[in-house]
């Protein structure tokens, strides 16, 4: 089993801070909000992005899937009562060649072995598509 360990510290009543290895990222914990960083729920959107992106890179070389890029929109849907995501949509969408048997392929992939998606998708509502950047 892997495990993974962040750390996060209140700066001031305007924002924090989470740190991992040698990064760290500045988090919106300021109640009226901010600008320049990650409020919570969309810390939990970019990390599913990451997942999908990241869960790309591992199967490229296992297809031998060939792309230029890759991009991921994410979209959540939070209820007030009790306060949660309930639903959550994503696009991904490739610059490649492939045929889109291949993409397909690949979306099959991410969707079954990404662990962050996997955790969301038992937790709310996760449907997404990929498509081919035009």
């Amino acid at each position: 089993m892997l495990e993974y360990r962040v750390s996060a510290r209140r700066i001031d009543s305007h924002g924090s801070e989470a740190s991992t290895k040698n990064a760290s990222i500045l988090l919106d914990t300021d109640v009226a909000g901010r600008l320049d960083a990650f409020n919570p729920a969309e810390l939990l959107l970019a990390s599913l992005a990451a997942c999908i992106i990241k869960g790309i890179e591992r199967v490229l070389p296992i297809l031998k899937f060939s792309l230029r890029g890759v991009e991921v929109s994410l979209h959540g849907v939070r209820q007030d009562k009790p306060p949660k995501m309930v639903e959550i949509s994503y696009e991904i969408l490739v610059d490649t060649d492939e045929p889109d048997r291949r993409l397909e392929l690949l979306h099959e992939n991410v969707r079954k072995f990404g662990t962050i998606s996997n955790t969301l998708a038992g937790a709310a509502k996760l449907d997404g598509v990929i498509r081919r950047k035009t």
